[in-house]
């Protein structure tokens, strides 16, 4: 599945697109690929902000994981849909934000929307640790602060 995103202030959109890998035997996405998606979305994010995942593991000794997640399912995605999958940071704190991510069909219908909350942890130890001031600075940027 590969993503293709747009930008607003405080929000980014990817794209992808429903696959049989994605759905049960009717066509119907399976309820835990939502958070696939919008994990992939996340991801997409970071990159996009200049942070990959994996540079960030390495170099700067930090990685995401996540505390909460609260989502509310409104209406089935299928096969061959293509999603928007919105990241929008809704608080900012030292060593975690919390995401509101929704998934919109292509014919404009809100399939889900979450609350995620994800917490900046040491690499090393998996204890919580501040972000890099440098992420934190551009995730300000994002948001239009």
């Amino acid at each position: 599945m590969t993503g293709r995103g747009a930008r607003t202030t405080g929000q980014a959109t990817w794209r992808y697109r429903v696959y049989w890998e994605d759905t049960d035997a009717g066509g119907v996405v399976y309820h835990s690929r939502y958070l696939n998606f919008m994990e992939r979305a996340r991801s997409d994010w970071l990159l996009a902000l200049g942070f990959p995942q994996v540079e960030l593991r390495e170099r700067q000794q930090r990685l995401f994981v996540v505390t909460s997640v609260r989502i509310d399912f409104c209406a089935p995605a299928r096969l061959e849909d293509e999603l928007a999958v919105d990241v929008a940071v809704e608080e900012l704190r030292a060593a975690s934000m919390r995401i509101g991510q929704r998934i919109v069909r292509q014919d404009g219908a809100l399939l889900a929307k979450a609350c995620i909350t994800i917490a900046c942890l040491a690499a090393d130890s998996f204890r919580p640790a501040r972000m890099p001031q440098s992420l934190r600075a551009a995730i300000v940027d994002f948001q239009g602060h």
